[in-house]
């Protein structure tokens, strides 16, 4: 009986929802009636006091009053004008949601009292009603579409299956209401239980979607990662037998639970670090893979599992370089610079990855926001190379003066170092990375040359290239 009474009041609203116009004629009545009651002084609109206010009618300017009936009185008659139309849109209306009754009552009959089974059917309708309607959606939702087709997951049909992720897909999209109830309608676990039973790669690829549908909403966060969706996010990501669009909803999925600080330890302990710089070199998927290394970085089991990684900071360096992918140079800026601020120890791995040729480039041809995050991790870079300089010159008991990349006491070489006498211990060792950074570039022209791994550069070509270094640092 309380159910009857809920869905008799619930229709009731939606139709009184459909008869806007009886409502504003009935506004325009009582204000129209109100005015000749006025009048009249006495009596009902229609009334012997309406009949009076006709037969006498008083010699006054028209005022304000006056001058609103009639306003209204012409908009009842506009109105009075489009009933047809009105009508029809009411029509339309009732049709709609007859509809849509009729839609959920297929779904709510499992075919054991009827002998046909339609839930399938159903379930085709509702996503096809639910793709491009926002008010089809939340109706949907409150006439109760969601627990049955939550409960479709259950059956052994595997058309079952499709028909009932994919309306559940459309139900959701836009509407935060409906991926809360989706989600404590208990379908994360029971689309676990069927991707673990059923290895179909189109089950598969529609979960996935699901879970990049429902990880948008902030409080679904925590329950998908501590379910076990990660192991299933990861698999989908890394499986060569993933269509390209499952990969991306993946990644985009694992991005989205790592917002939430809960999830950090869990994407961490799968694996994830590592797994995501093997493909950073995919561009299909790399800015994506930087944004969630991003994240993950930002708790300290992230940092510490980057670190472990072999190759990391070499991989991130070389991405420093990809001037034709901005955002990546960002976001592999803004790892270095978060790895170099928290760690000491990953600062010397930097260094030997060849981190201050990159940077510098970057400081002069990256956006503003790389060169910002460029100099701020030469800043860092150079602070602590100065604290080095600073402690192997006190134990000595003789000035930090580095010695000059060639041997041989050159003009160029002792003019070098009275200048550097002159420096701040910072300034000093910003000129000590930068000819770092010119030996490692000259061996690696070396190389390429297949010339002799002893060659050094002629005092001549060192003379031209260590003043004009100093003066082209960005500081």
């Amino acid at each position: 009986m309380a159910k009857c009474a809920r869905l008799d009041a619930a229709s009731f609203r939606l139709w009184l929802a459909f008869f806007p116009s009886l409502l504003r004629r009935r506004l325009l009545q009582a204000v129209a009636c109100g005015a000749y009651l006025h009048r009249g002084r006495r009596g009902s609109c229609g009334g012997a006091g309406f009949n009076a206010a006709k037969q006498q009618p008083r010699r006054t300017r028209p005022g304000g009053s006056e001058r609103l009936v009639e306003l209204l009185r012409a908009e009842s008659s506009d109105d009075s004008g489009s009933d047809e139309a009105s009508d029809d849109e009411t029509r339309r209306k009732v049709e709609s949601f007859e509809e849509l009754q009729r839609v959920v009552g297929w779904l709510q009959l499992d075919g054991h009292s009827t002998g046909e089974d339609r839930r399938e059917e159903a379930a085709a309708e509702v996503r096809r009603l639910a793709k491009d309607d926002p008010g089809a959606r939340e109706t949907l939702a409150m006439l109760g579409v969601i627990p049955p087709l939550v409960g479709m997951l259950d059956s052994d049909d595997p058309d079952l299956h499709i028909a009932a992720l994919y309306a559940l897909l459309n139900l959701g999209i836009g509407n935060e209401l409906n991926k809360a109830a989706v989600v404590k309608a208990g379908a994360v676990h029971k689309m676990l239980n069927l991707i673990e039973s059923d290895s179909s790669a189109l089950v598969s690829e529609a979960i996935v979607a699901n879970f990049l549908g429902l990880s948008a909403l902030d409080s679904n966060k925590p329950i998908i990662g501590a379910s076990g969706a990660i192991r299933i996010l990861l698999s989908a990501f890394r499986s060569p037998d993933t269509s390209p669009t499952a990969r991306q909803d993946a990644v985009r999925a694992l991005f989205n639970l790592s917002i939430a600080s809960v999830n950090l330890p869990l994407l961490v302990d799968a694996g994830l670090v590592p797994a995501l710089l093997e493909v950073v070199g995919d561009m299909a998927v790399s800015e994506r893979v930087l944004a969630l290394l991003s994240n993950l970085v930002a708790a300290g089991e992230g940092r510490r599992a980057l670190s472990r990684s072999a190759d990391a900071f070499a991989i991130l360096v070389d991405v420093l370089g990809w001037s034709d992918a901005i955002a990546c140079q960002e976001k592999a800026a803004y790892i270095l610079m978060v790895m170099a601020h928290k760690c000491h120890a990953d600062r010397a791995a930097m260094l030997e990855a060849g981190v201050v040729s990159a940077l510098l480039e970057l400081t002069l041809l990256g956006t503003p926001l790389a060169q910002k995050r460029a100099s701020r991790l030469l800043e860092i870079l150079t602070m602590d190379k100065g604290k080095r300089v600073s402690e192997n010159g006190g134990r000595s008991g003789v000035p930090a003066v580095s010695a000059p990349l060639c041997g041989g006491a050159s003009e160029a070489s002792r003019a070098e170092a009275e200048a550097k006498e002159g420096m701040s211990e910072e300034r000093r060792a910003v000129v000590e990375l930068v000819q770092q950074s010119l030996q490692t570039n000259m061996l690696r022209i070396v190389r390429r040359a297949n010339l002799p791994q002893d060659f050094a550069p002629s005092e001549r070509l060192q003379a031209l290239t260590a003043p004009s270094t100093t003066k082209s640092l960005p500081f």
